[in-house]
């Protein structure tokens, strides 16, 4: 009955060119100097024939927080299956991540804007089925309570207003597809949808759709370590505020180039529009010295010992258009892990 535990522990040296750094995620670096992004004790089991329990608790200089504790069935019929408990939402692709599983150091601004620092998550309930298709494809529902202004930002979170009824929860689908192109080629796509209310009043809402692709060359048919990735995804949220309909696009691109048995290199582009306002006049009280675009870019050097630790070196340029000079950025970071900890999704 004893649980598979891990320990994951990711720590940081950061420079930036300007105190106000604009990182948007909770484990980012955000000031210069050595850092703790978080230590993460992953703990996993099966609880009996009909349940599974996953949990993750973070550990900062500041105490301590239950990012996702959950249980899921492992006997429903018609190839359903439901989790209940706090997890992290399965819009796109990111979302659902944690920092060991990241490609870069921090996480893409576009999450922190839309979700919040932490990524949506939140207590609910979630359900999901695998399509009788003759390839893989998944459709995943679920509700959570939208509280909290580090994981449901463009929701309730941003004002912490009470849930009154079943509608001021956050609802959200994504469906899932993944297909072989050939042993070597693999491809995973996506679209989300997310809706809720939101901060400026319980008759106010935010709808965000999300598409996302991942594209992965793996030459399995030869002795190789060569590994190539790219994936993209971008979300376009409307809220509705006091007197306007508010609309903005966020989203990143990535590549990854495994080119020796320890070392890879990435690339990674960002971008953000302003809210423009579609119906009525209004402003977008979440970021509103967000006038203009902005766009990032940033590489990164990693450097794998083994499978359980890896140090990376990573730089970036930060080209917000309203303000009058670039941000530029430098992170060295160090990871480990110990204990049993398992596979990560596809």
């Amino acid at each position: 009955m004893n649980p598979d535990m891990a320990f994951i522990l990711d720590v940081a040296a950061a420079w930036f060119s300007e105190k106000d750094n604009l990182q948007t995620g909770g484990h980012d670096p955000t000031e210069a100097g050595f850092v703790l992004q978080q230590l993460e004790l992953s703990i996993g089991k099966a609880v009996d024939p009909y349940f599974r329990f996953d949990g993750n608790l973070v550990f900062s200089q500041f105490g301590v927080e239950i990012e996702e504790a959950y249980a899921t069935t492992l006997v429903l019929p018609h190839r359903l299956q439901v989790r209940a408990g706090q997890f992290l939402t399965r819009f796109g692709r990111g979302n659902a991540t944690h920092p060991h599983s990241w490609d870069f150091v921090d996480q893409p601004f576009a999450i922190g804007r839309v979700f919040g620092g932490e990524g949506n998550r939140g207590l609910g309930v979630e359900a999901s089925w695998l399509l009788p298709t003759s390839w893989y494809a998944e459709l995943v529902a679920s509700a959570t309570d939208a509280s909290g202004e580090s994981t449901a930002r463009s929701f309730f979170g941003a004002n912490d207003l009470p849930v009154e009824s079943p509608l001021d929860v956050q609802a959200t689908i994504a469906l899932k597809q993944f297909a072989d192109i050939s042993a070597n080629w693999s491809l995973l796509g996506g679209v989300s949808f997310a809706t809720g209310p939101n901060g400026t009043g319980h008759d106010n809402r935010t709808d965000v759709w999300g598409v996302d692709a991942f594209l992965k060359y793996r030459p399995i048919t030869e002795a190789s370590t060569t590994q190539v990735t790219l994936q993209t995804e971008w979300l376009l949220r409307r809220r509705q505020v006091p007197h306007a309909l508010l609309s903005d696009i966020s989203g990143y691109a990535q590549a990854t180039w495994r080119f020796a048995k320890r070392w890879g290199a990435g690339a990674r582009y960002e971008y953000g529009s302003t809210s423009t306002a579609i119906d009525g006049v209004g402003s977008d009280d979440l970021d509103p010295a967000w006038t203009k675009g902005r766009a990032r870019y940033s590489g990164a050097l990693t450097f794998w010992a083994t499978e359980f630790s890896r140090m990376r070196w990573q730089v970036s340029v930060d080209r917000p258009a309203w303000l009058a000079q670039p941000i530029f950025a430098s992170f060295v970071a160090l990871e480990v892990v110990v204990g049993a900890h398992g596979a990560h999704k596809f």
